[in-house]
């Protein structure tokens, strides 16, 4: 399904640390319209309605001492308990889907949405195709272990709080699994752009 300017919406998502980044800025540079979630969850992340339901839902236990949120404090509860990650979500996920329907009516051609957590927030249902990147649970621990600056422990716990393989496997229209070279999956990528440009 996709809006009122019958524009092709694919979505893009997959697990912490497959290389969705890397994938997203192929399709990017192929010319595609972008929409990053993520950088709409951190501009949410500031707004005084948002934060007024974090200390509604969790007190003041995930805001710094200027009312701003605690980033890392957060990562670590939210991550660290599903019962609170849901919680979480059920805060943001409104937000966010409302700021990505207004991007979508100012967009025009096809449109990537880069969505860590698409399904979680529900938003799969405006798009045409889903392709998920996924790599091996042991790659995807040591990608993030690196990249974010944190113990293997802490990312497996991240990997635990997501969707699996498996999901990911049933519930997209295509797969990138990203376990080789750089090259590869350039390659792989290159070949949906071609299938995505049709």
């Amino acid at each position: 399904m996709t809006n009122s300017h019958k524009i092709k919406i694919i979505g893009l998502t997959g697990q912490s640390g497959a290389g969705k980044s890397t994938v997203r800025k192929i399709f990017e540079q192929s010319g595609f319209t972008v929409i990053d979630c993520d950088s709409i969850s951190r501009n949410i992340a500031s707004k005084k309605a948002f934060l007024s339901e974090i200390e509604e839902r969790f007190g003041k236990d995930l805001l710094c001492g200027d009312g701003s949120l605690d980033r890392a404090k957060t990562a670590s509860v939210i991550y660290g308990s599903k019962s609170d990650y849901e919680k979480y979500c059920g805060i943001i996920f409104p937000f966010i889907t409302y700021d990505i329907m207004r991007e979508i009516e100012k967009s025009n051609g096809i449109i990537l949405l880069d969505a860590p957590t698409l399904f979680e927030s529900g938003i799969e249902i405006i798009c045409t195709e889903i392709i998920s990147v996924t790599a091996d649970f042991d790659v995807c621990v040591k990608r993030i272990s690196s990249r974010d600056g944190i113990t293997e422990i802490t990312a497996k716990e991240r990997l635990y709080s997501q969707h699996n393989v498996d999901f990911f496997r049933e519930n997209s229209d295509y797969i990138i699994e990203n376990n080789g070279s750089e090259k590869e999956l350039y390659d792989k990528t290159i070949a949906l752009v071609n299938i995505m440009k049709g």
